[in-house]
Protein backbone atom coordinates (compact mmCIF):
# COMPACT_ATOMS: atom_id res chain seq x y z
CA UNK A 1 0.00 0.00 0.00
CA UNK A 2 1.30 3.18 -1.12
CA UNK A 3 0.58 6.01 2.37
CA UNK A 4 2.89 9.01 0.69
CA UNK A 5 1.62 10.45 -3.08
CA UNK A 6 2.53 13.71 -3.45
CA UNK A 7 0.52 13.63 -6.59
CA UNK A 8 -2.38 14.45 -4.47
CA UNK A 9 -1.05 17.81 -4.03
CA UNK A 10 -1.06 18.31 -7.56
CA UNK A 11 -4.04 17.22 -9.02
CA UNK A 12 -5.84 20.22 -10.40
CA UNK A 13 -5.24 23.86 -10.53
CA UNK A 14 -7.10 25.61 -7.59
CA UNK A 15 -5.15 22.45 -4.98
CA UNK A 16 -1.80 23.59 -6.96
CA UNK A 17 -2.64 27.15 -6.85
CA UNK A 18 -3.18 26.73 -3.04
CA UNK A 19 0.55 24.66 -2.62
CA UNK A 20 2.18 26.98 -4.40
CA UNK A 21 5.82 27.98 -2.87
CA UNK A 22 6.93 30.52 -5.45
CA UNK A 23 4.79 33.75 -6.53
CA UNK A 24 5.88 35.98 -9.19
CA UNK A 25 3.67 39.37 -9.90
CA UNK A 26 5.20 42.55 -11.83
CA UNK A 27 6.03 44.17 -8.81
CA UNK A 28 9.20 41.88 -8.57
CA UNK A 29 11.04 42.84 -11.90
CA UNK A 30 12.69 45.89 -12.86
CA UNK A 31 12.98 46.69 -16.72
CA UNK A 32 16.42 47.89 -17.98
CA UNK A 33 15.81 50.44 -20.83
CA UNK A 34 18.34 52.01 -23.32
CA UNK A 35 18.01 55.44 -24.33
CA UNK A 36 19.74 57.55 -27.26
CA UNK A 37 19.72 61.26 -28.04
CA UNK A 38 16.98 62.45 -30.57
CA UNK A 39 13.46 62.61 -30.85
CA UNK A 40 10.77 59.75 -32.56
CA UNK A 41 14.08 57.34 -32.65
CA UNK A 42 13.27 54.12 -32.06
CA UNK A 43 16.22 51.86 -33.22
CA UNK A 44 15.85 47.83 -32.72
CA UNK A 45 18.64 46.20 -31.14
CA UNK A 46 18.99 43.30 -33.33
CA UNK A 47 20.51 40.84 -30.97
CA UNK A 48 17.44 41.19 -28.40
CA UNK A 49 14.54 41.00 -30.45
CA UNK A 50 11.73 43.55 -28.87
CA UNK A 51 14.49 45.97 -27.22
CA UNK A 52 15.23 49.18 -29.02
CA UNK A 53 17.25 52.21 -28.30
CA UNK A 54 14.95 54.86 -27.34
CA UNK A 55 15.01 58.32 -27.17
CA UNK A 56 13.39 60.68 -24.71
CA UNK A 57 10.40 61.03 -25.78
CA UNK A 58 9.77 57.45 -26.76
CA UNK A 59 11.49 56.44 -23.62
CA UNK A 60 8.92 57.95 -21.17
CA UNK A 61 5.78 56.12 -23.35
CA UNK A 62 7.46 53.08 -22.90
CA UNK A 63 7.80 54.04 -19.16
CA UNK A 64 4.08 54.81 -19.06
CA UNK A 65 3.41 51.24 -20.76
CA UNK A 66 5.37 49.53 -17.97
CA UNK A 67 3.57 50.79 -15.45
CA UNK A 68 0.32 50.65 -16.52
CA UNK A 69 1.48 46.78 -16.62
CA UNK A 70 2.52 46.81 -13.02
CA UNK A 71 5.74 47.19 -13.54
CA UNK A 72 7.07 49.87 -10.87
CA UNK A 73 11.18 50.41 -11.73
CA UNK A 74 12.99 50.89 -14.80
CA UNK A 75 16.79 50.91 -15.07
CA UNK A 76 18.53 53.37 -17.46
CA UNK A 77 21.55 52.80 -19.51
CA UNK A 78 22.62 55.90 -22.06
CA UNK A 79 24.31 54.95 -25.29
CA UNK A 80 26.37 58.53 -26.17
CA UNK A 81 27.76 59.71 -28.57
CA UNK A 82 31.33 58.12 -29.47
CA UNK A 83 32.72 61.88 -29.74
CA UNK A 84 31.58 62.04 -25.76
CA UNK A 85 33.81 59.86 -24.78
CA UNK A 86 37.14 60.13 -22.95
CA UNK A 87 39.63 58.54 -20.87
CA UNK A 88 38.88 60.39 -18.10
CA UNK A 89 34.97 59.60 -18.55
CA UNK A 90 33.45 63.24 -17.83
CA UNK A 91 29.97 62.93 -19.76
CA UNK A 92 29.55 60.60 -16.48
CA UNK A 93 29.27 63.41 -14.16
CA UNK A 94 27.58 66.07 -16.72
CA UNK A 95 24.25 66.76 -15.27
CA UNK A 96 22.95 68.27 -19.01
CA UNK A 97 24.18 64.79 -20.28
CA UNK A 98 21.86 62.07 -21.90
CA UNK A 99 21.72 60.18 -18.28
CA UNK A 100 20.45 62.75 -16.27
CA UNK A 101 18.08 64.55 -18.74
CA UNK A 102 16.07 60.70 -19.00
CA UNK A 103 16.21 60.69 -15.33
CA UNK A 104 14.72 63.68 -14.94
CA UNK A 105 11.89 62.82 -17.76
CA UNK A 106 10.96 59.73 -16.49
CA UNK A 107 10.76 61.38 -13.27
CA UNK A 108 8.93 64.16 -14.24
CA UNK A 109 6.61 62.46 -16.55
CA UNK A 110 5.24 58.90 -14.47
CA UNK A 111 5.78 60.33 -11.02
CA UNK A 112 4.97 57.09 -9.48
CA UNK A 113 8.44 54.92 -11.11
CA UNK A 114 11.16 54.33 -9.94
CA UNK A 115 14.29 54.89 -11.67
CA UNK A 116 17.45 52.74 -10.85
CA UNK A 117 20.66 54.49 -12.36
CA UNK A 118 23.41 52.84 -13.58
CA UNK A 119 27.27 53.95 -11.82
CA UNK A 120 29.68 52.56 -13.97
CA UNK A 121 32.74 54.75 -16.73
CA UNK A 122 32.49 51.63 -19.66
CA UNK A 123 29.38 54.03 -21.47
CA UNK A 124 31.58 56.96 -21.12
CA UNK A 125 35.09 55.92 -21.26
CA UNK A 126 37.18 55.84 -24.79
CA UNK A 127 38.62 52.47 -23.25
CA UNK A 128 35.62 51.15 -22.70
CA UNK A 129 36.24 49.88 -19.20
CA UNK A 130 34.27 50.63 -15.85
CA UNK A 131 37.23 52.00 -14.59
CA UNK A 132 39.89 54.51 -15.49
CA UNK A 133 42.66 53.08 -17.47
CA UNK A 134 46.64 53.70 -16.62
CA UNK A 135 47.71 54.84 -20.43
CA UNK A 136 50.71 53.22 -19.78
CA UNK A 137 50.19 49.94 -18.08
CA UNK A 138 46.88 49.25 -19.15
CA UNK A 139 46.02 48.77 -15.34
CA UNK A 140 41.84 49.25 -13.64
CA UNK A 141 42.84 52.18 -11.40
CA UNK A 142 40.46 51.59 -8.43
CA UNK A 143 40.70 54.37 -6.40
CA UNK A 144 41.37 57.32 -8.61
CA UNK A 145 38.21 55.83 -9.93
CA UNK A 146 35.93 56.30 -6.80
CA UNK A 147 35.84 59.80 -6.92
CA UNK A 148 34.13 59.78 -10.27
CA UNK A 149 31.76 57.25 -9.33
CA UNK A 150 30.59 59.06 -6.43
CA UNK A 151 30.13 62.39 -8.80
CA UNK A 152 28.17 60.37 -10.81
CA UNK A 153 26.24 58.61 -8.39
CA UNK A 154 25.77 61.87 -6.69
CA UNK A 155 24.18 63.53 -9.98
CA UNK A 156 22.07 60.93 -10.52
CA UNK A 157 20.43 61.66 -7.23
CA UNK A 158 20.10 65.57 -7.73
CA UNK A 159 18.51 64.03 -11.12
CA UNK A 160 15.99 61.97 -9.26
CA UNK A 161 17.31 58.36 -9.28
CA UNK A 162 15.59 56.96 -6.41
CA UNK A 163 18.08 53.88 -6.72
CA UNK A 164 21.90 53.86 -7.86
CA UNK A 165 23.28 50.91 -9.03
CA UNK A 166 27.14 50.63 -8.63
CA UNK A 167 28.31 48.32 -11.69
CA UNK A 168 31.47 48.60 -11.84
CA UNK A 169 33.51 45.99 -9.42
CA UNK A 170 35.79 48.96 -8.33
CA UNK A 171 36.97 47.72 -4.57
CA UNK A 172 35.08 50.10 -2.03
CA UNK A 173 32.65 51.81 -4.34
CA UNK A 174 29.67 51.40 -2.06
CA UNK A 175 30.88 52.92 0.77
CA UNK A 176 32.31 55.75 -1.21
CA UNK A 177 28.77 55.88 -3.11
CA UNK A 178 27.39 56.17 0.37
CA UNK A 179 29.26 58.78 1.96
CA UNK A 180 28.88 61.24 -1.13
CA UNK A 181 25.50 60.67 -1.12
CA UNK A 182 24.85 61.13 2.84
CA UNK A 183 27.07 64.34 2.55
CA UNK A 184 24.75 65.33 -0.19
CA UNK A 185 21.72 64.93 1.57
CA UNK A 186 20.77 62.04 -0.49
CA UNK A 187 20.16 59.37 2.92
CA UNK A 188 17.21 58.16 1.41
CA UNK A 189 18.22 56.98 -2.25
CA UNK A 190 19.77 53.12 -2.05
CA UNK A 191 22.21 51.43 -3.28
CA UNK A 192 21.55 48.42 -5.17
CA UNK A 193 25.04 46.90 -5.45
CA UNK A 194 26.12 44.76 -8.34
CA UNK A 195 27.64 42.42 -5.21
CA UNK A 196 28.55 39.25 -7.23
CA UNK A 197 28.85 40.66 -11.22
CA UNK A 198 30.41 37.72 -13.07
CA UNK A 199 33.68 38.19 -16.24
CA UNK A 200 30.30 36.55 -18.55
CA UNK A 201 29.94 35.53 -21.88
CA UNK A 202 26.31 36.45 -21.41
CA UNK A 203 27.05 40.28 -21.95
CA UNK A 204 27.37 40.30 -25.56
CA UNK A 205 23.99 41.75 -26.91
CA UNK A 206 24.23 44.21 -24.00
CA UNK A 207 27.45 46.07 -25.52
CA UNK A 208 26.24 45.85 -28.53
CA UNK A 209 22.94 47.73 -27.73
CA UNK A 210 25.73 50.74 -25.67
CA UNK A 211 28.57 49.86 -28.04
CA UNK A 212 30.67 49.46 -24.61
CA UNK A 213 33.12 46.96 -25.09
CA UNK A 214 36.80 47.50 -24.20
CA UNK A 215 38.69 48.54 -26.52
CA UNK A 216 41.60 46.74 -25.11
CA UNK A 217 41.77 43.81 -22.70
CA UNK A 218 39.16 42.58 -21.32
CA UNK A 219 37.30 42.89 -17.77
CA UNK A 220 38.51 40.08 -15.53
CA UNK A 221 40.50 42.05 -13.21
CA UNK A 222 37.46 43.22 -11.77
CA UNK A 223 34.59 41.27 -12.51
CA UNK A 224 34.28 37.89 -10.72
CA UNK A 225 35.78 34.40 -11.88
CA UNK A 226 32.73 32.57 -13.05
CA UNK A 227 34.46 29.43 -11.23
CA UNK A 228 33.99 31.13 -7.73
CA UNK A 229 31.42 31.28 -5.32
CA UNK A 230 32.68 31.73 -2.18
CA UNK A 231 34.46 35.21 -3.31
CA UNK A 232 30.54 36.31 -4.03
CA UNK A 233 29.72 35.72 0.24
CA UNK A 234 33.07 37.84 0.90
CA UNK A 235 31.31 40.75 -1.66
CA UNK A 236 28.75 40.70 -0.25
CA UNK A 237 29.94 41.16 3.52
CA UNK A 238 31.82 44.27 2.09
CA UNK A 239 29.41 45.41 0.76
CA UNK A 240 26.32 45.44 3.38
CA UNK A 241 29.35 46.56 5.99
CA UNK A 242 29.77 49.76 3.43
CA UNK A 243 26.09 50.45 3.08
CA UNK A 244 24.14 48.61 0.53
CA UNK A 245 20.28 48.08 0.63
CA UNK A 246 20.18 45.59 -2.04
CA UNK A 247 22.61 42.95 -3.28
CA UNK A 248 22.45 41.71 -6.94
CA UNK A 249 23.58 38.73 -8.98
CA UNK A 250 24.41 39.02 -12.71
CA UNK A 251 24.10 37.23 -14.65
CA UNK A 252 21.15 35.42 -13.48
CA UNK A 253 20.47 32.12 -14.92
CA UNK A 254 24.20 30.69 -14.54
CA UNK A 255 24.57 31.75 -11.27
CA UNK A 256 21.47 30.65 -9.24
CA UNK A 257 23.21 28.86 -7.17
CA UNK A 258 24.69 32.21 -5.62
CA UNK A 259 21.47 33.84 -5.70
CA UNK A 260 20.65 31.24 -3.28
CA UNK A 261 24.14 31.19 -1.39
CA UNK A 262 23.27 35.07 -0.67
CA UNK A 263 19.82 34.61 0.38
CA UNK A 264 20.75 32.64 2.48
CA UNK A 265 23.47 34.82 4.26
CA UNK A 266 22.22 38.47 3.76
CA UNK A 267 20.16 40.34 5.96
CA UNK A 268 19.12 42.63 2.90
CA UNK A 269 17.05 41.64 -0.16
CA UNK A 270 18.66 39.91 -2.93
CA UNK A 271 18.23 40.49 -6.29
CA UNK A 272 19.50 38.85 -9.95
CA UNK A 273 19.57 40.44 -12.98
CA UNK A 274 18.56 38.04 -15.57
CA UNK A 275 21.21 39.57 -18.78
CA UNK A 276 20.78 39.99 -22.29
CA UNK A 277 22.52 36.89 -23.37
CA UNK A 278 19.90 35.02 -21.43
CA UNK A 279 17.00 37.10 -22.81
CA UNK A 280 18.75 36.88 -26.60
CA UNK A 281 18.64 32.54 -26.52
CA UNK A 282 15.37 32.60 -25.13
CA UNK A 283 14.06 34.59 -28.09
CA UNK A 284 15.84 32.91 -30.74
CA UNK A 285 14.93 29.74 -30.04
CA UNK A 286 11.35 30.71 -29.76
CA UNK A 287 11.73 31.96 -33.07
CA UNK A 288 12.93 28.59 -34.31
CA UNK A 289 9.88 26.85 -32.89
CA UNK A 290 12.37 25.36 -30.46
CA UNK A 291 10.60 26.57 -27.40
CA UNK A 292 7.19 27.50 -26.28
CA UNK A 293 8.14 31.41 -25.54
CA UNK A 294 5.67 32.84 -22.79
CA UNK A 295 6.22 29.10 -20.88
CA UNK A 296 9.88 29.33 -20.57
CA UNK A 297 9.57 33.22 -19.67
CA UNK A 298 7.42 32.64 -16.79
CA UNK A 299 9.65 29.81 -15.58
CA UNK A 300 12.70 31.12 -15.80
CA UNK A 301 11.38 34.18 -13.65
CA UNK A 302 10.29 31.27 -11.72
CA UNK A 303 13.45 30.19 -10.96
CA UNK A 304 15.02 33.46 -9.98
CA UNK A 305 12.18 33.93 -7.22
CA UNK A 306 12.47 30.27 -6.32
CA UNK A 307 16.08 30.47 -6.06
CA UNK A 308 15.45 33.57 -3.40
CA UNK A 309 15.46 36.54 -5.42
CA UNK A 310 13.35 39.37 -4.38
CA UNK A 311 14.03 41.51 -7.53
CA UNK A 312 14.70 40.38 -10.86
CA UNK A 313 16.09 43.22 -13.43
CA UNK A 314 14.87 41.56 -16.70
CA UNK A 315 14.58 42.02 -20.71
CA UNK A 316 11.03 40.08 -20.40
CA UNK A 317 9.42 42.69 -17.77
CA UNK A 318 6.93 43.66 -19.95
CA UNK A 319 5.67 40.54 -21.98
CA UNK A 320 6.01 38.70 -18.27
CA UNK A 321 3.71 41.39 -16.67
CA UNK A 322 1.23 41.03 -19.56
CA UNK A 323 1.10 37.10 -19.13
CA UNK A 324 0.95 37.45 -15.75
CA UNK A 325 -2.08 40.29 -15.95
CA UNK A 326 -4.14 37.56 -18.04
Amino acid sequence: MIFHRPRRNRQNEVIRSMVKETFLLPEHFIAPLFVIEGKNQIIPIKSMPGHSRLSIDELIKEAKELYSLGVKCVALFPAIDDKLKTPDAREAYNREGLNFRAIRAIKESVPGMLVMADVALDPYSSEGHDGLVDPKTGEILNDPTLDILAKQAVCEAHAGADIIGPSDMMDGRVGHIRRALDESSFQNTLIMSYTAKYASAYYGPFREALDSAPKKGDKKTYQMDPANSTEALREAELDIEEGADILMVKPGLPYLDIIYRLKEMSPIPVAAYNVSGEYAMVKAAAQNGWIDNDKVILETLTSFRRAGADIILTYFAKEAARLLNR
